[in-house]
């Protein structure tokens, strides 16, 4: 897999790098005059989180996702409550006490702000740290498309709504991808950036007890970790890519083909149904999946951004700013 996912890396990345120059309203050379610095900076600060804690490669790449699906690409998820007034997305329930990152955003954010005061957006970002957080790990590098402003509002209840849920149905899946913008091939691609990070055992539960299209040694080893009562290891972590959990690579698929899929939303990706056949692909063919996943990474992108005068730059990417 590892071969294959080497070969061509640099073909299609060339290809990118040439296509993606400008995507919609957003452009990849937004920043050079106005802050060169901007792309060194989140790497080395992406790099700084990874080498502490490799776990927040995929953090980052997730909190990007969590972004855009509510409200589009607007920082909206780094938005704090503030009591009586603001109730932001940061207590949802499928980013409450499971969404990362917030830390490594900010530190970024203070880092821009000393070279380039008050120019870049923190919707911006958080796609480049996605990026980074990819790369990092031994994915793909790709161009990102830049130019987003920040939101100066939230959705408690679109967070709740739109952001799949962990037991969906592949129906379900390509709904609400579909309701975003992003195709089934779109979806399926994305998905694969389960390939790196991890979740909680409350998550996985249901799927390693209930689920009959599992493979039962793999159901075996996660219920050594996880047993079936609620409440008991709740916050017990568990690899969703049981291979090479912590690179980004193709073994996502492969271990769906073996039904060692971790979330029942991710089997659902290889279950007699109309994704079998990409997954077959991306499985046997990692540079397929990586051309794929950065053309979707890139679109989800360009979901809703506030660009031109709409939104405004944070200083502070937690809060609005107050004039």
């Amino acid at each position: 897999m590892a071969s294959s996912m080497t070969t061509g890396h640099c073909l299609f990345l060339a290809l990118l790098l040439l296509s993606s120059a400008a995507y919609g309203q957003l452009s990849t050379s937004f920043y050079d005059l106005s802050c060169p610095t901007l792309q060194s900076i989140v790497r080395s600060v992406v790099s700084d989180a990874i080498t502490a804690d490799r776990r927040m490669g995929a953090s980052l790449v997730r909190l990007f996702f969590h972004d855009c699906f509510v409200q589009g690409c607007d920082a909206s998820i780094l938005l704090d409550d503030v009591p009586g007034s603001f109730v932001g997305e940061k207590t949802a329930f499928p980013n409450a006490n499971s969404v990362r990152g917030y830390d490594v955003i900010n530190n970024i954010k203070s880092q821009v702000e000393a070279s380039c005061p008050g120019i870049v957006s923190c919707a911006d970002i958080v796609a480049l740290a996605a990026r980074d957080g990819t790369f990092l790990l031994n994915g793909p590098n790709w161009a990102v498309p830049l130019g987003r402003r920040d939101s100066t509002t939230a959705s408690l209840s679109q967070a709740n709504s739109d952001l799949p849920p962990f037991a969906a149905s592949l129906s379900t899946l390509v709904t609400m991808f579909g309701n975003k913008g992003l195709s089934a091939q779109d979806m399926t691609a994305l998905s694969g950036a389960h390939t790196i990070g991890s979740t909680q055992c409350q998550v996985y539960r249901g799927r390693i007890y209930n689920d009959t299209d599992i493979n039962p040694q793999f159901a075996k080893l996660r219920q050594g970790d996880c047993p079936a009562t609620e409440g008991v290891n709740d916050t017990v972590l568990a690899p969703l890519d049981v291979q090479t959990g912590l690179t980004f690579d193709n073994a996502y698929y492969g271990n769906l083909l073996k039904n060692k899929g971790l979330l029942h939303s991710d089997q659902e990706l290889y279950n007699g149904g109309p994704q079998d056949a990409l997954t077959k692909k991306y499985a046997s063919n990692g540079a397929a999946f990586f051309a794929d996943y950065v053309t979707a990474m890139i679109k989800m992108g360009n979901i809703s951004p506030l660009t031109g005068t709409n939104g405004q730059i944070r200083a502070n990417c937690g809060a609005v700013n107050v004039n």
